[in-house]
């Protein structure tokens, strides 16, 4: 079983695949106040919540956006597994041509998910990913990666506003039943959550405008389930998107 271990500013994901089978995914909260014991340990829960021993592992991958984990879940993989994992950067080979000004800025997650994108859906593509940030990606019919957008995440831009705003309080997030809202929760769940549809919507059609044809739209993140039944977009949906990239990369470099 190789582990995939996806390290975001939110969640870190445990993800174990036997062959190309997911056997099991699992999140905690990213901690940078942790140290690599801490991680070692509940790495080892995980394992065994999940049913399987540090035996079953055969090899590890981790692909970060925190630096200073990257280092952390390292040491963490060593004390359990006995090994070193692969880190996604530079020298692993990726079978992606990034097609960006300076190549090294783009992100371990936006690498590991047009991977996986391309070589399980129709090129051309993008890939929404809706996490700590709102990313919108593109690939062409060539399978390269042309690049994409940035934006605030949903959670993100949330607490900033109800932080920011007296009068707004900490409202339950979920789908209005109209975009008209007709009092402060119901206003604030049409803005985010349809609003960020919409916004969704509205990038993906500027890609596929700038790319000149349409594109599967592939989705992932922890907030998909949230936003997706209000697009409009025709989306497939795939929550282990980053992390079957990673398997990917480390089928291609062991």
């Amino acid at each position: 079983m190789v582990l995939c271990i996806d390290v975001g500013n939110t969640n870190i994901v445990f993800a174990g695949y036997e062959d190309t089978e997911l056997k099991f995914m699992s999140r905690v909260r990213t901690d940078t106040t942790w140290t690599s014991d801490q991680y070692a340990a509940t790495l080892r829960d995980i394992l065994d919540l999940y049913g399987f021993s540090i035996s079953d592992i055969e090899g590890s991958i981790i692909g970060s956006v925190v630096p200073v984990l990257t280092t952390l879940l390292r040491s963490a993989c060593k004390i359990v597994l006995g090994s070193d994992p692969l880190i996604l950067g530079a020298g692993l080979k990726t079978g992606l041509n990034i097609r960006l000004d300076n190549p090294a800025e783009c992100g371990a997650d936006l690498v590991a998910s047009a991977v996986a994108a391309k070589n399980h859906y129709p090129l051309p593509l993008l890939v929404v990913d809706l996490g700590t940030a709102s990313k919108v990606t593109a690939v062409d019919r060539n399978g390269d990666f042309l690049g994409g957008s940035i934006l605030p995440g949903l959670m993100t831009s949330m607490n900033a506003l109800v932080s920011n705003a007296s009068l707004l309080t900490d409202f339950e997030l979920s789908a209005p039943a109209r975009a008209i809202g007709r009092n402060t929760p119901e206003c604030l769940r049409s803005g985010y959550v349809l609003g960020f549809a919409s916004m969704i919507d509205g990038m993906c059609k500027r890609f596929m405008d700038e790319l000149g044809e349409s594109a599967t739209v592939v989705a992932t993140g922890g907030l998909i389930d949230l936003i997706l039944p209000s697009c409009s977009t025709p989306m497939q949906k795939r929550d282990d998107l980053v992390t079957e990239g990673l398997r990917l990369i480390y089928a291609k470099n062991r």
